[in-house]
């Protein structure tokens, strides 16, 4: 064989060889990827079912110094967390030390401090399981339910950004009234036999309280997030303008997302793929209301968009507000693991997981079926909006490996 033709050869050779390599190490680090999410997700499925039980096996003896000691910038709660239990436990049976007004808001809510000092926010019961909130999506009192429901989807999504919630009972005579602050105590009224409040909010009223039955009021509790992790009020660049034959725009501006990667604190860092994973947990639950969003102060972007204020979801199983999605149609990215763990919940396993979540909880049957039956039909419509983007971009610029990081956007 003639010297240039060796030399042809085994330039050939090197290039196939160097192909290779590179194909094989990003197939194994691809699959290496897949596996432990493929793990993650068999963890989270094995600890779904989460008993509430006082027993602390923590060397520190609170449930709510463990809580507050799980904090950090990308999670609320860790992975594994058999604790959990305990801290849900105290939540829904600790003495209320202390009632007062909610914090500032558009709904009725009220501030509870439990023994021990911890405070939680009680958002009580409006509607029957089956009830639907007709209208707009946002329509609507605060659902105390969607609030467990959420912070549950959220454990199965793996994301772990929602404080924790939990169902409680409460009887308003002699755990709440005794407690109460002059303020609150000014809001209680009798409507027939049942004790009511009706709170002070932008949107509360004297002609629209929450009644108990009887005494015994159904309700919510959220945990407050530790006060040494202060949070910042952020407008959602897709928000809504609340106003008729008014649109954001986003609404009609194709490009829209263009323009938000090049502003700050979209164009680097984690804060634009935890706006699409947002927008997949928003669309499940049918929360159309999330016109801002919360963060730890002074992050620069770097730490979680924090999933609170849930409960304008589960209103109506029948609707599906497209409109959610946006942030994933528009900017056609997401996170391989996101798209992972929802490619995993398909075929049902979604509905059976989130059943199984609540199932614990005190207020259980926490979702009526038909809800629980939309939350399976929205992952499809999901997974579809997925492979749209990735038929026409294709899955390398679509599936997003690196979850800190945005710099080839």
């Amino acid at each position: 064989m003639k010297l240039k033709q060796r030399v042809v050869l085994l330039a050939i050779l090197l290039v196939i060889f160097i192909f290779t390599k590179v194909f094989l190490i990003d197939n194994l680090d691809t699959s290496a990827a897949n596996r432990e999410d493929q793990r993650a997700f068999h963890r989270m499925m094995a600890s779904l079912h989460v008993e509430l039980d006082p027993r602390l096996d923590h060397t520190l003896q609170s449930p709510w110094e463990i809580a507050s000691q799980w904090v950090v910038p990308r999670e609320v709660y860790p992975e594994e967390t058999p604790e959990l239990g305990a801290v849900m436990h105290a939540m829904t049976t600790k003495k209320i030390i202390k009632a007062d007004v909610g914090y500032k808001g558009t709904q009725l809510k009220a501030l509870l401090i439990l023994e021990g000092g911890q405070k939680v926010v009680f958002k009580p019961k409006r509607y029957a399981r089956d009830y639907v909130v007709e209208g707009e999506p946002y329509a609507g009192y605060d659902r105390h339910n969607a609030e467990v429901a959420a912070f549950h989807l959220d454990r199965i999504l793996g994301f772990r950004r929602a404080p924790l919630v939990v169902g409680r009972f409460v009887n308003l005579r002699t755990e709440i009234k005794p407690v109460a602050t002059e303020q609150l105590l000014g809001t209680f009224m009798a409507v027939g036999n049942n004790t009511c409040f009706y709170g002070k909010c932008y949107y509360c009223r004297e002609t629209e309280p929450a009644c108990a039955d009887g005494d015994i009021m159904e309700g919510s509790v959220t945990l407050w997030l530790p006060d040494v992790w202060p949070l910042q009020k952020h407008r959602h660049p897709w928000g809504r303008t609340y106003r008729e034959g008014k649109l954001a725009r986003w609404e009609y501006d194709e490009s829209y997302c263009d323009a938000v990667k090049k502003t700050s604190p979209y164009d680097s860092g984690p804060r634009l793929l935890d706006i699409i994973d947002t927008a997949i947990f928003d669309y499940l639950i049918g929360n159309a209301d999330r016109h801002h969003y919360e963060s730890f102060q002074d992050d620069e972007g770097a730490s979680m968009l924090i999933l609170l204020d849930n409960a304008k979801s589960f209103g109506n199983p029948a609707l599906d507000e497209r409109s959610i999605l946006a942030p994933l149609y528009q900017c056609c990215i997401i996170r391989v693991s996101t798209w992972n763990r929802l490619s995993y919940l398909k075929n049902g396993v979604l509905k059976s997981a989130l059943k199984t979540a609540m199932s614990h909880d005190p207020i259980s049957p926490v979702l009526s079926d038909p809800h629980l039956d939309a939350l399976d039909q929205r992952l499809l419509s999901i997974l579809a909006t997925v492979k749209q983007c990735t038929d026409q971009f294709g899955p390398d610029v679509v599936l997003v490996e690196d979850r800190m990081t945005l710099s080839h956007l």
